[in-house]
């Protein structure tokens, strides 16, 4: 399908017919359009699940078991479960399914914490600086939560290195004047450039902003090339993209649950650690971690459990955790191979709609907007619209008319809005009206149309 010649209403309903995969759909609680912010009653278009995925109704039923449980049975449920789910192992039925979606040994995953911290427990293990390598290598475009905690790791070293050295640790990352996504030859480039001080690598799956899909297997070499460590935030990306972490020789990796996995708000991450990775004896050790055979005899002193999840700390939060079941099941019984195929041609088809339009790169000073996004095969399911600097302020007037009709996306300060519609519980058809939508949105700008309030719609996605 090209920009040339975009699908009608009927076409694009005619595909959700057809399509083998529009039965996953009923497994979701899809929201109302009220109670998204939006005027009239039924279904809202929800293109936000890059910020939080929608209530698999699988997962509803199976927390009402665990609320029935916790008053029937209470501290028993620990170890004896109606559903074969004891508290103490939660973690247990998801792991498979995790290592499987990441690419993966069961060793090597752990379901644990939250994304950043996380991110701070492996790099207390793994960030090893030296007098002579370092620096840790990060986009500047990075998700705020990882700028902040990548920069504070360099200062908790400082009886190894000197200020000048901690002022100095971060490479920043950015593409090139006038362009919007990085390049892989640049990104290499800076790593030949550095090679003698670099320590570790770290950037995401897929990036946050753009929705860029990075090329992991090209780059996974040169870092190990210069000596330095390998590490991948994915939150952005499992779920979304095809994850193959043993094969790119990924050194460590985290991620969320709430987002493509359809956890729940704040919903219980994990992460991953490569099979033989030494951590120097450098570990946070916690209860969690300890051998799970002799856990609870209450032993003085720590013997890591082997593989990923010696690196636990606490117990496994039921409540946020066995939400994500339901999805990793639906995601084994659909096949990720198949989701992966509806991905490329449901965002595909935005893709094409979106470049059809008149506002798509409009001469100087008309209103429109570009695509920070790339093409396939550098993406998952994220499209970013990002509102033309000349057109400066009305990004929020636009997302607004977007919500109020319906379409949920979320926006970025100051001109982008993200839609990205989601395999397991978006239709064609929807494509086609989110499309109208942010048309009508723009014609509106164009004719000088004004609202006098904006409300604060911003979707945040969150740690």
């Amino acid at each position: 399908m090209s920009s040339s010649s975009t699908p009608s209403m009927e076409e694009l309903i005619k595909l959700d017919r057809e399509d083998p995969l529009n039965w996953t759909r009923d497994e979701f609680e899809i929201p109302n359009i009220k109670a998204c912010g939006g005027e009239g009653d039924g279904e809202a278009i929800y293109f936000c699940g890059n910020s939080l995925g929608l209530l698999n109704k699988k997962a509803r039923k199976h927390m009402i078991e665990e609320l029935d449980v916790w008053g029937s049975s209470s501290v028993t449920g620990h170890f004896s479960h109606p559903h074969s789910r004891p508290w103490k192992h939660v973690d247990r039925p998801l792991t498979p399914h995790l290592a499987k979606l990441v690419g993966a040994k069961e060793s090597e995953v752990a379901h644990s914490s939250t994304l950043t911290s996380n991110l701070h427990n492996l790099f207390t293990s793994f960030y090893k600086p030296t007098d002579k390598k370092w620096k840790i290598v990060i986009e500047k475009g990075s998700f705020p939560s990882d700028w902040y905690a990548i920069h504070s790791h360099p200062k908790l070293h400082d009886a190894i290195l000197s200020q000048e050295q901690i002022d100095d640790a971060i490479i920043g990352l950015e593409p090139r004047e006038g362009e919007d996504t990085l390049r892989t030859e640049d990104i290499i480039k800076v790593l030949e450039d550095n090679k003698d001080t670099i320590a570790i690598v770290w950037l995401p799956l897929v990036q946050y902003y753009t929705g860029q899909l990075f090329d992991i297997a090209s780059l996974s070499p040169k870092v190990h090339s210069i000596g330095a460590l390998f590490g991948l935030d994915m939150a952005h990306g499992i779920g979304n993209v095809e994850c193959k972490l043993n094969e790119w020789n990924v050194d460590f990796a985290v991620w969320c649950t709430y987002k493509y996995l359809n956890a729940g708000p704040a919903a219980i991450g994990g992460y991953y650690i490569k099979e033989g990775l030494d951590d120097g004896g450098k570990r946070l050790a916690g209860w969690w971690g300890n051998d799970a055979a002799t856990r609870f005899q209450m032993l003085p002193e720590f013997r890591p459990t082997p593989g990923a999840k010696g690196y636990q700390h606490s117990c496994t939060p039921v409540f946020s955790s066995i939400p994500l079941l339901a999805t990793l099941e639906l995601i084994d019984k659909v096949g990720f191979d198949n989701m992966l195929n509806k991905s490329k041609r449901l965002t595909g088809t935005l893709e094409d709609l979106l470049k059809s339009s008149r506002y798509y790169n409009p001469p100087k000073g008309k209103i429109g907007f570009k695509l920070l996004t790339p093409t396939l095969p550098d993406r998952g399911t994220q499209l970013s619209i990002s509102i033309l600097p000349e057109n400066k302020g009305i990004m929020p007037r636009i997302f607004s008319r977007l919500a109020s009709n319906g379409l949920v996306g979320d926006e970025r300060h100051p001109n982008v809005i993200r839609l990205s519609p989601v395999v397991l519980y978006n239709k064609f058809e929807e494509v086609g009206k989110a499309f109208k939508i942010l048309e009508d949105a723009l014609l509106e700008e164009e004719q000088g149309g004004h609202i006098t309030e904006v409300k604060d719609n911003d979707m945040v996605s969150k740690d």
